[in-house]
């Protein structure tokens, strides 16, 4: 048997799990709730996907981000430009495109729901040794690198060779 294909047999139900561990709608609800925020799932995910980014964004990029179309993201992003949460702003590269970026408004939202949830890792962390932290954010940011080059790939109909991910 192929020893990375024994390495990675357990991989996918952890994975799985913990995508469900994330995704269950009662943390978030707890996290909104917490961090003092009238917000639905999809717009908090916008605006986490604006900060993590450190830049502003085209549609398009957010949409493939959180992986819908630019319809979806377009309806949200009017919802919180409204409520003066997002602005668009010029591309410097075409002045004809806007881009969308945090208010001060929508970076105080954020930071308020990302303290709460980082607050709820660094407990389940908190016995961890150092270097375990670290390993684990270096590998987990590897692993969806490479996962990314590899799906976006398959999406594609090709394969990438060993070592291209």
């Amino acid at each position: 048997m192929d020893p990375l294909s024994d390495a990675t047999t357990g991989l996918l139900p952890h994975l799985l799990q913990l995508r469900t561990l994330l995704n269950r709608g009662q943390l978030y609800e707890q996290a909104v709730q917490d961090a003092g925020v009238a917000l639905d799932r999809p717009a908090m995910t916008i605006l986490v996907i604006l900060d993590a980014a450190e830049r502003p964004l085209r549609v398009g990029e957010i949409a493939t981000r959180m992986q819908v179309v630019g319809p979806h993201v377009t309806r949200h992003l009017n919802s919180l430009g409204k409520r003066a949460i997002i602005k668009r702003v010029p591309d410097p590269e075409d002045q004809r495109a806007r881009l969308v970026a945090l208010t001060p408004s929508g970076q105080r939202i954020v930071q308020r729901y990302t303290t709460v949830v980082n607050g709820w890792f660094t407990a389940a962390l908190a016995q961890w040794p150092d270097q375990d932290r670290s390993d684990l954010m270096r590998l987990l940011a590897r692993l969806t690198g490479d996962l990314t080059t590899q799906f976006d790939a398959v999406a594609a109909g090709s394969t990438p060779t060993e070592g291209e991910g």
